[in-house]
This record gives structure tokens, C-alpha cells and sequence, in this order.
């Protein structure tokens, strides 16, 4: 479940910002900043099952180069598909809260 940052600090989940049990949740992070999860059974969070997510702004695309454009590229291609912190966010995220989540039922 989202908590406050105070919540957090105080492992409270009597007044979440979001709460899901079903095992199937789907969380849009649809800002950039903190976001606190704590789990909602009884001593889990006391025993460490918590988080903070940290969101980063996404930075703004460049202008596409027109093909007109002579100036040397600053960076080469090598092959691997570039993340962008879109990207990143999410892989990382999914894997952290995967992991913490099937603690939560074991």
C-alpha cells in the first residue's frame, strides 16, 4: 500500500493513498518525486517490508537533427538500445516491487 511519508516513518497504514490486496495490481507513477509503500499485514512493516520509490523528471527530448545537419554526432552508435529514464524506472520498479510483493506472501 502508498503511505504518507509520515505513515512511512511510523509504519501507520491505517490511512493509505492506495490499497490493493488481490494480487493483480497495476500502480501509475504519474509524477515525478517520492512514493512510500509499506505492507498493510500486521508487523511486516515494522520488520523491514517497506519502500520508497524515487521518480526522476523526465528530461526533454532534443530536437530530431535535420538531415541538412553537418555537425559531428557527440555520441556513437554501438548497438545497444538506448533507456531512457522512462525505461529505467520502470524495469528497476518492477523488479523491486515483484520481489517485494512475493515476500508478502510467503
Amino acid at each position: 500500500m502508498e503511505v504518507s511519508q509520515e505513515d512511512y516513518g511510523e509504519c501507520k497504514s491505517s490511512h493509505p493513498l492506495f490499497f490493493s490486496n488481490n494480487g493483480d495490481t497495476v500502480f501509475k507513477f504519474d509524477r515525478s518525486g517520492l512514493f512510500f509503500f509499506i505492507s498493510g499485514v500486521p508487523g511486516h512493516c515494522n520488520r523491514g517490508q517497506k519502500m520508497i520509490i524515487k521518480v526522476l523528471d523526465i528530461e526533454p527530448t532534443p530536437p530530431p537533427q535535420s538531415a541538412n545537419d553537418s555537425a559531428p554526432k557527440s555520441h556513437s552508435k554501438s548497438g545497444v538500445a538506448e533507456l531512457t529514464p522512462t525505461r529505467i524506472i520502470t524495469a528497476s520498479t518492477l523488479v523491486v516491487m515483484s520481489s517485494f510483493f512475493l515476500h508478502l506472501y510467503v
